[in-house]
């Protein structure tokens, strides 16, 4: 499990396209990559991803059909920065929100406006996916921890980043056009389906009624 609240970016520095998989290495900081192990999770631009080797601060991942389909790890290329965040441990900070590294998909970058240091971002989404993004509440763009800002339920959501958020993460390189990781809020998520569910149920327990 991670915070949402991204480390630093850090250069790719190899890139391997195999039959099923992408093989990539990031070169992370010393501070970063201490005590790592083979096996740990590791959120690499929100996705969460398992280290299969390490040589000093250099931590390799590999990238299975399926991830490369649903998130923008299809583009990595050499000399690249991703944003990084180690998962987190007990007793850690919680300075996010609860992120799990499971991007459900990919939205686009609408609109880029700066307004003073602020940058804000219009991101267009899948419409069946704004019921679960709430003004006010919680998502991960590319593993960063966000309050949802104005919502339009056609698919379109703000998000407004603050000079620190831009130091550490690539949101302000980002431009029309460009894709983004998406990662609901689980809560969100399990209370929106639970309600429908539950709303379902009765009315089909209603429609019985009235017909018996």
């Amino acid at each position: 499990m991670y915070t949402g609240i991204t480390r630093g970016l850090f250069p790719v520095v190899a890139v391997e396209d195999h039959p099923g998989f992408t093989r990539f290495t990031i070169q992370l900081s010393a501070a970063l990559s201490s005590a790592v192990e083979t096996g740990a999770s590791v959120s690499i631009d929100g996705v969460c991803c398992t280290v299969v080797a390490h040589a000093g601060p250099n931590l390799t991942f590999e990238a299975v059909q399926e991830t490369r389909s649903l998130t923008t790890l299809s583009e990595l290329r050499v000399g690249r920065q991703v944003s990084v965040e180690r998962s987190c441990r007990v007793g850690d900070e919680l300075g996010g929100h609860d992120v799990f590294g499971h991007v459900i998909g990919t939205g686009v970058v609408s609109e880029v406006q700066s307004v003073g240091g602020q940058l804000d971002l219009t991101v267009q989404v899948p419409a069946a996916w704004m019921k679960f993004i709430l003004h006010k509440g919680f998502i991960a763009l590319d593993g960063s921890s966000l309050t949802v800002g104005a919502v339009r339920p056609e698919g379109f959501f703000d998000v407004h980043l603050i000079p620190e958020t831009l130091r550490v993460t690539s949101f302000a390189h980002k431009r029309v056009g460009d894709r983004i990781n998406v990662e609901l809020d689980s809560r969100t998520v399990a209370i929106v389906e639970t309600v429908e569910r539950v709303l379902a149920e009765r009315g089909h327990v209603a429609a019985v009624s009235s017909t018996s």
